[in-house]
């Protein structure tokens, strides 16, 4: 018996016709600007179509859980998509300002560790997703002294899109429509403005001819990873964990993005805790921005983990409760700037704005249920947590290899 994705027969990656009709993103607010359209499959399953207000393009992306949800693990889970947009995103900017500093870079490694939390209990309404600082550990071979790649280095990690969404607090906005209507919603940020229109009938208009790229864009290695030789008893795992009512654990994971010698990045996503299937990913920045825009970038990979984290917490927290949960799509917003780096005046960090999203449920439950679904899944959301929680760092270790 195959799963909803399997039974699509799409590749987990690729690009959409330029063809497909309201495929529309925001205008930017600061400097980028993209709109994932995610929708629920079935199980722990879900697609997005993300487009990027710059460039037009929209990449179809597809995500699924490991046996610690009790997924099917088909795709990648939603922070492994999230892991791959931070990691090339900061290689991405090391490589732009060396080469706006005139530094040779011949190879690059960039290795992202990736913590979050989980406590509370979901029953009770206290259960909490947190965000912890990353360690990124960079080693680069160039013609360059301790000082220049440190001072180098720490600018583009500050400088980077993604950076603006880990720095400071930002406290998503969120509309709300459960069956049709419109709700206000209870404990988050209610967004001003009208409503999105439900993506729903965009999925349909997807071309049935998707080719698979060759290498693919997203790929399941079939390897588990080996769990670590340090972990302790809140680094979790097993068949159905991460739905248990009262958690108190840690998660952890990491990728590792590398230079491949037709310029894009191969990023390789390992799961610690729980542990899962290492899943790898090309990234590729759009023309004049460094690449040729053969893969996804890496705010579009940003913009769909966390629209894939929150749709996962609405089906998790709808399981917990046991409660009639149909259906469910985001139409969600990202804007974030680069930073300024240049060697004269001052150096100003990448910003964010909040993120906005539209949430539009399906259920047999009341209107108090979708409150509730929309508070509960915006408080246990890793990726939500991140934004709303001023983080430091990341703690940065590197080297050079000559």
């Amino acid at each position: 018996m195959t799963s909803p994705l399997e039974d699509l027969g799409y590749p987990l990656a690729f690009p959409i016709e330029e063809s497909v009709a309201g495929l529309d993103a925001p205008e930017p607010a600061l400097g980028q600007a993209h709109r994932a359209r995610v929708r629920s499959l079935g199980g722990m399953q879900k697609e997005a179509l993300v487009t990027d207000a710059r460039t037009g393009t929209t990449w179809r992306l597809a995500s699924d859980e490991g046996e610690y949800l009790e997924g099917d693990d088909v795709a990648p889970a939603p922070l492994a998509h999230m892991t791959t947009g931070m990691v090339s995103s900061f290689a991405s900017e090391i490589l732009a300002l060396a080469d706006e500093r005139g530094i040779d870079v011949r190879d690059l490694e960039v290795t992202q560790d990736s913590y979050y939390t989980m406590t509370g209990s979901a029953l009770a309404g206290t259960m909490t997703g947190g965000a912890l600082p990353v360690d990124l550990d960079v080693t680069v071979d160039a013609d360059a002294d301790e000082g220049t790649l440190r001072d180098l280095v720490g600018d583009a990690v500050r400088t980077a899109p993604v950076y603006g969404l880990i720095d400071g607090v930002h406290d998503s906005a969120f509309a709300l429509v459960a069956n049709g209507e419109e709700v206000a919603p209870d404990r988050v940020t209610r967004l001003d403005g009208p409503v999105e229109a439900d993506p729903e009938g965009l999925f349909e208009s997807i071309p049935r001819d998707a080719d698979e790229r060759q290498p693919p864009i997203v790929h399941r290695t079939g390897r588990e990873t080996e769990p670590l030789p340090d972990g302790d008893e809140k680094y979790t795992s097993g068949e159905g964990s991460s739905l248990s009512e009262d958690q108190d654990r840690i998660l952890h994971l990491r990728g590792t993005c590398t230079l491949r010698a037709d310029g894009t990045k191969h990023v390789a996503v390992e799961l610690f805790s729980p542990i899962g299937t290492v899943f790898e990913f090309v990234s590729d920045d759009p023309p004049g921005r460094g690449g040729e825009g053969r893969a996804p970038d890496p705010m579009t990979y940003v913009a769909a983990g966390i629209g894939f984290c929150f749709m996962t917490q609405m089906g998790r927290y709808a399981d917990i409760v046991d409660a009639d949960l149909d259906a469910y799509r985001i139409v969600q917003d990202t804007h974030v700037a680069r930073g300024d780096a240049g060697g004269s005046g001052e150096r100003t960090p990448a910003r964010s704005s909040p993120v906005e999203t539209h949430v539009f449920v399906d259920t047999g439950e009341d209107e108090s249920f979708a409150r509730e679904l929309l508070d509960m899944s915006e408080q246990t959301c890793f990726l939500h947590a991140l934004c709303r929680t001023d983080l430091d760092g990341p703690n940065v270790n590197i080297s050079n290899q000559l």
